[in-house]
């Protein structure tokens, strides 16, 4: 999250006159015990983010439609729409612009369709038993948004009136140049804002919102927003852009982040599996016991900016989802394609469709998606068990660990190494017979015992 302190030097540095826009500060670690009541459909749920220009060759909302009943097939539970508004002119990057330089917060860009268009688009996703979450930018806005010229106080601007372009969540500058930097300090922007995520609400049936820069934005503005929607829609579901322990204070997951660069490393062989015990453990002491973290092997940032799993990860990319799927409070996000073996950045300011004839992985994505669903362990947040790590002969390419709650137990054993491994263990907190989840097979297991693991492969077994 932008500290106060921080944004202020940031400003200092581009301008001394420059008018600086306050953050409310991250209570500490050991403060963020508690997180917002969860809707229940959440508990199991999982995440498909729908890049919508690029997710069809019309780049249309309508066309999406079609879609849903393949991706309800392959397990999905949420629809993550990337923001559909109309997008600025004014400074625009490429020839269509970022999604995130949003011109009017309470219209449809006419190149993606209407607002019936959209209106249909949720209403059969409900139909399908899916919910809807709408991209949400409330850190800026375009250039040539009405409240610049209306209401030039709602920005941050310098003393001779000009705004200041957009800071991350760091409160950094950035090369955003084509969006505004929003002024939070002003309690007409914020209600401005909260009326504007409200009128989704009642007018389109939407769900709930993931939060662009939401660590840009002060908390307790969160905190507010989700009070005043949640009186008209008690099971809003809200995703933070962000990874910071006090914004579950407002938002039900925030990003694994962390945890996906750590993924990156230790598929590269940068880092041991050994490093991933100190991420669990500290996640573990930072955060909420009911938070739920989003955990992913690519989104529109990696993909279009930093590559596909396929360059960051190689053939690891199957295990690192596995985890991302499996661990202790994550909730597992697909980004568009992925089923599809997406592999090329999809280029973020130009139209490129996605070519739906690569090799298919939705089996391998709608079998992990199943397990989410079926396995009373593998739970999001608090709901699911907890997750122990099998001490293991393996070496430090192999991981394993065990999830069980009630009747349900799940062992995940990941290889990231380029040869097949036997690896000894020992006490496996829930002996017994298990089925292998890919072939079926039954096997009973003692408290010590082997497991064979493919080179860059995995063994999920469940009791």
């Amino acid at each position: 999250m932008r500290k106060a302190s921080l944004a202020l030097i940031a400003a200092v540095v581009l301008s001394a006159a420059c008018q600086s826009k306050s953050r409310t500060a991250e209570a500490p670690a050991a403060a963020a015990s508690a997180s917002v009541v969860h809707p229940a459909w959440a508990r199991s749920a999982t995440i498909y983010e729908v890049n919508v220009r690029q997710f069809t060759p019309e780049g249309t909302i309508a066309a999406i439609q079609p879609h849903l009943p393949r991706l309800k097939g392959l397990g999905v539970d949420i629809l993550w729409l990337m923001p559909v508004q109309p997008i600025g002119v004014k400074n625009r990057k490429g020839a269509l612009g970022s999604y995130y330089s949003i011109a009017n917060y309470t219209a449809i860009n006419p190149e993606f369709g209407t607002e019936a268009d959209f209106k249909a688009l949720v209403d059969a996703a409900h139909r399908q038993g899916m919910k809807v979450i709408l991209d949400w930018v409330a850190n800026h806005s375009a250039f040539d948004h009405p409240w610049i010229t209306q209401h030039r106080d709602y920005y941050v601007t310098r003393a001779d009136g000009s705004v200041v372009n957009a800071r991350d969540n760091e409160g950094h500058d950035t090369d955003w140049t084509d969006v505004a930097e929003l002024n939070f300090d002003n309690p007409e922007l914020r209600r401005a804002m909260i009326g504007e995520m409200k009128w989704w609400l009642d007018r389109t049936g939407i769900d709930g919102f993931r939060c662009d820069v939401a660590g840009g934005v002060p908390t307790d503005f969160w905190v507010d927003a989700r009070r005043q929607l949640s009186a008209s829609r008690p099971d809003l579901f809200m995703l933070a852009e962000a990874e910071e322990p006090g914004i579950h204070a407002a938002f039900d997951m925030t990003y694994g982040w962390e945890l996906h660069h750590l993924l990156n490393d230790v598929a590269q062989g940068k880092k041991t599996t050994a490093a991933l015990d100190d991420y669990f453990a500290r996640d573990r002491r930072r955060f909420p016991a009911d938070a739920f973290r989003m955990y992913f092997t690519s989104n529109h940032d990696e993909n279009s900016w930093q590559g596909t799993e396929f360059e960051r990860m190689g053939a690891n990319h199957l295990p690192a989802f596995v985890l991302a799927a499996t661990a202790q409070n994550g909730m597992p996000l697909l980004y568009t394609g992925q089923e599809v073996s997406l592999n090329k950045r999809l280029r973020f300011f130009e139209k490129d469709t996605v070519d739906w004839n690569g090799t298919s992985l939705a089996g391998f994505y709608r079998s992990m998606l199943e397990l989410k669903h079926g396995q009373e362990a593998l739970a999001n947040g608090a709901a699911g068990g907890p997750q122990t790590t099998l001490k293991t002969s393996g070496g430090d390419r192999v991981y394993a660990y065990t999830r069980t709650r009630g009747s349900s137990a799940v062992l995940v054993a990941l290889n990231f190494g380029d040869a097949a491994a036997r690896a000894a263990y020992e006490a496996l907190p829930a002996p017994g017979t298990y089925t292998d989840w890919l072939d079926k097979s039954r096997l009973t297991l003692a408290s010590s015992g082997t497991l064979d693991i493919p080179a860059h492969g995995y063994r999920v077994l469940v009791r």
